[in-house]
């Protein structure tokens, strides 16, 4: 159970201030960018880590913009991730962990940005940088709730985390999983875990009059298999009846035309149940009876990519490559097909659908890079209510519902930690937005900044220990 102070009533965001806007945009200065080796599904180390100088940075900033943070909770370092405790009145029991992480993807297309990337340029609408939504604003936003918190004289009633990675962007092994680790460790298991993944999403369907908050309990798994063939080789003028790129590209073919199946699990049957309320007449007789219009559902789900990769687990061809001439028939050839699996579906039924479509003993078959199993989601329960609740104040009007994430965050290291896990940014945004995140133009209203502030602000109240105790020892 979730316990604490009632939320404030009123639902006026704060206002972000140029200070407060200034903080955040200078961490989008901070280029703090994760990077894969090219053309590979297998990160290495040595590779991935991004910036020394850009990091130490950006800790320098947090450590300078939040005194009150770095000077009343306790601090553990793993390489540039920062692992907070905040102790409670009632240590021994832990309430919430907060992860955001540091890090943020490269950029290639610079000539097509607004303003360049890392500038951290405020305008009177937005704040505009990489990383603005993926996800520093969260990041910074944590820090200013906690930062007014301790001002105010606030103390949690239960302890809690706050896990800042460096490396979510390419998987988290040097950050997330140690972090993980050390709580795991320590016995750690809080009420609620909190991280990036839903927002409101407005126009989220053309029967649903309002905006829609996703708040995900889930998470899809991550698989991405390589496609291999080696042949002889020669001339082009005398080739065989197939060569190693065109044996790849038909069995990429029959990977893509021959998707894994759909399928209705119980997060998005929930989430199909409370969208129902929001629906027209004609839609809620559809759909009133989900076991019996599963097909129905699972269809009208599918029709769309934004959500068809809710009821499948979603094929992605993303790389192919063989040959070095025209006129020389190639010897190697391979592709890489990554896969996003959806609850219920696992890592080895993806490589056993590949083996059972390609349907040829020439091409090798394999799995490369990190993998990762989905998270099918606990029910929701007096966590997720109180998160529902809180983004209801900050966002009036809002419906919510529940999803699965279809991408990997580090929330995936610490599932076992928590009795519910939460992926949610009450952020507003439509269509054209989310198109930023990873992409051109990446940046965060101001409005949206004060609401995500707002957010965990009201979030700590909640969490609070009585104002009688709150200078109590422990």
């Amino acid at each position: 159970m979730m316990t604490g102070n009632a939320a404030p009533t009123h639902t006026t965001p704060v206002v972000v201030d140029t200070h407060v806007a200034e903080r955040l945009a200078q961490a989008l200065r901070c280029a703090t960018i994760s990077h894969e080796p090219p053309d590979t599904a297998e990160p290495a180390a040595s590779d991935t880590e991004p910036s020394d100088a850009e990091f130490v940075r950006l800790g320098a900033h947090l450590e300078q913009s939040f005194p009150l943070v770095h000077a009343e909770l306790e601090l553990e370092r793993f390489g540039h991730s920062r692992l907070y405790r905040w102790p409670g009145v009632e240590p021994d029991r832990v309430s919430a962990i907060l992860l955001a992480h540091q890090d943020v993807v490269p950029v290639d297309d610079l000539q097509r940005w607004t303003h360049p990337p890392f500038a951290g340029v405020v305008d009177d609408e937005f704040i505009w940088g990489r990383g603005a939504i993926d996800d520093k604003s969260r990041l910074i936003a944590i820090l200013e709730a906690v930062e007014s918190a301790l001002a105010a004289g606030i103390r949690p009633r239960h302890t809690i985390y706050l896990a800042f990675g460096h490396d979510e962007e390419v998987f988290g092994d040097h950050g997330a999983v140690h972090m993980a680790r050390r709580l795991r460790e320590s016995g750690v298991h809080a009420d609620l875990l909190l991280d990036e993944g839903g927002v409101i999403l407005d126009g989220i369907a053309e029967d649903i009059d309002r905006p829609v908050a996703s708040i995900m309990v889930g998470e899809k798994g991550y698989a991405t298999v390589r496609l291999s063939v080696s042949a002889v080789g020669g001339h082009s003028s005398m080739p065989g009846a197939q060569t190693a790129v065109g044996q790849i590209a038909r069995a990429v073919g029959r990977i893509q035309d021959h998707p894994m199946p759909l399928r209705l699990t119980p997060v998005v049957s929930d989430m199909v149940t409370r969208l129902r309320q929001v629906m027209p007449d004609y839609r809620r007789r559809l759909l009133r009876f989900a076991g019996l219009a599963t097909p129905v559902i699972t269809r009208i789900l599918a029709a769309r990519p934004q959500t068809e990769a809710l009821v499948r687990t979603t094929t992605a061809p993303t790389v192919i490559r063989g040959g070095i001439k025209p006129n020389v028939l190639p010897q190697q050839a391979e592709a890489l097909v990554n896969f996003r699996i959806l609850p219920g579906d696992s890592v080895a039924s993806v490589l056993e659908h590949c083996r059972t479509v390609v349907r040829d003993a020439q091409v090798r078959i394999e799995l490369v890079g990190m993998t990762s199993e989905p998270s099918p989601g606990k029910p929701p329960g007096p966590a997720f209510d109180m998160i529902a609740g809180l983004a209801k104040s900050v966002v009036p009007g809002i419906a919510v519902t529940t999803g699965i994430v279809p991408g990997a965050t580090d929330s995936r290291h610490y599932d076992d930690l928590a009795a519910t896990r939460c992926n949610f940014a009450p952020i507003l945004l439509s269509q054209a937005d989310v198109e930023t995140i990873h992409g051109t133009d990446e940046r965060i209203s101001l409005v949206n900044y004060a609401r995500l502030i707002e957010f965990n602000r009201r979030l700590i109240d909640q969490l609070a220990a009585p104002p009688h105790t709150r200078g109590a020892d422990a």
